[in-house]
C-alpha cells in the first residue's frame, strides 16, 4: 500500500513541475489568441484580439507569432489539466488509509487476533519468518582479530561494527553477510541484509572500506556492476557506503541512508 502512496506522490510532484514550467512559460506569452481557417485545404493563421475576433491574417514572414500562441494555448491546457489532476490527487491522498488492509487486523484486540487467520500475510508474521529463516554465513580466519558487535555476533571490521550496532539501536532487523546469487557473478555475502517493509523485498548495504586501494576499487565496481545487471540498483534495493584511510566512515551519512531506506 506505501507503494501506491509513492506512486501518487511522485505523480503529483509531476504535477507540481508541470505547473511551474508552464505558468513561467506563459509569463512571457503574447496577448491574444490564433484562430485557424482552411482555405482549399491549405490553413490560414489569423491574430485575434478581444477587439478583433476575426484576427489579422499572419503572413509567412510572420510565422513565429503564430507559434507563439498556439504554444500559449498548449500550455493553457497543460497548466489547467495538471491542476486539476494535482487537486484529485490531493483529494485521494488526504482519504488513502495508509495501510488500511492491514490494519483490520492490527485493530482487533489482541485476544482476537489470535482467533483468525488473516487474509493476507501481515507484515509482523511477514517479517518474524524472515528472521527465523536460517542461512549460512561466510566462515572467518581462525587468526583474524575479533570484533564483535553490540548483538554478539562477529564481524570483519570496525566500521561493519559501527553499522551493526547502528541497526541495533534503531531495533532493525538485519542479516550479516547473508549468502546472494549474483547471474554471472556467483555467491555473493552483502555486509547486511533487511527485509523492506515498504515493498516485501530484501535490501541489501555494502560497505567497501579501502576504497584508496586500486584492486579493491576495482573489484567494488565490479561487483556493484553485477548487482545493477541483475536488478539491483543503487538507491533502491541497494545501499553503498565507502571510505578510505583519510575518508573513514561517516556516521551523519549512515544516518541519512536509514532515514531514506530503512526507517
Amino acid at each position: 500500500m506505501e507503494q501506491i502512496v509513492d506512486l501518487l506522490k511522485q505523480e503529483q510532484a509531476r504535477m507540481d513541475e508541470l505547473i511551474e514550467k508552464t505558468s513561467r512559460q506563459l509569463k512571457n506569452a503574447p496577448e491574444g489568441t490564433l484562430r485557424i481557417s482552411v482555405d482549399r485545404g491549405k490553413e490560414r493563421y489569423y491574430y485575434c484580439t478581444k477587439e478583433d475576433s476575426l484576427g489579422n491574417y499572419i503572413q509567412k514572414k510572420d510565422r513565429r507569432i503564430a507559434e507563439k500562441l498556439a504554444q500559449k494555448e498548449y500550455n493553457q491546457r497543460i497548466f489547467a489539466s495538471a491542476k486539476k489532476m494535482k487537486c484529485q490527487i490531493s483529494r485521494l491522498l488526504s482519504s488513502y488509509e495508509k495501510e488500511g488492509i492491514e490494519e483490520c487486523y492490527y485493530r482487533l484486540h489482541r485476544g482476537k487476533r489470535k482467533l483468525v487467520t488473516p487474509v493476507e500475510p501481515v507484515w509482523e508474521e511477514l517479517e518474524r519468518e524472515w528472521i527465523e529463516e536460517e542461512y549460512e554465513g561466510k566462515t572467518f580466519q581462525e587468526e583474524g582479530i575479533e570484533i564483535i558487535t553490540q548483538r554478539g555476533e562477529r564481524v570483519r571490521s570496525k566500521s561493519e561494527k559501527i553499522l551493526a550496532d547502528c541497526f541495533n539501536y534503531y531495533d532493525i532487523p538485519y542479516k550479516y553477510e547473508k549468502p546472494l546469487y549474483l547471474n554471472g557473478y556467483g555467491i555473493v555475502y552483502p555486509d547486511f541484509t533487511f527485509l523492506s517493509k515498504r515493498t516485501g523485498k530484501e535490501i541489501y548495504w555494502e560497505h567497501h572500506g579501502m576504497m584508496d586501494s586500486p584492486a579493491y576499487a576495482e573489484s567494488a565496481v565490479r561487483k556493484i556492476h553485477c548487482y545493477e545487471r541483475n536488478g539491483i540498483f543503487p538507491g533502491e534495493r541497494l545501499i553503498l557506503t565507502f571510505e578510505t584511510q583519510r575518508d573513514p566512515l561517516n556516521t551523519e551519512i549512515v544516518q541519512l541512508l536509514l532515514e531514506k531506506y530503512i526507517l
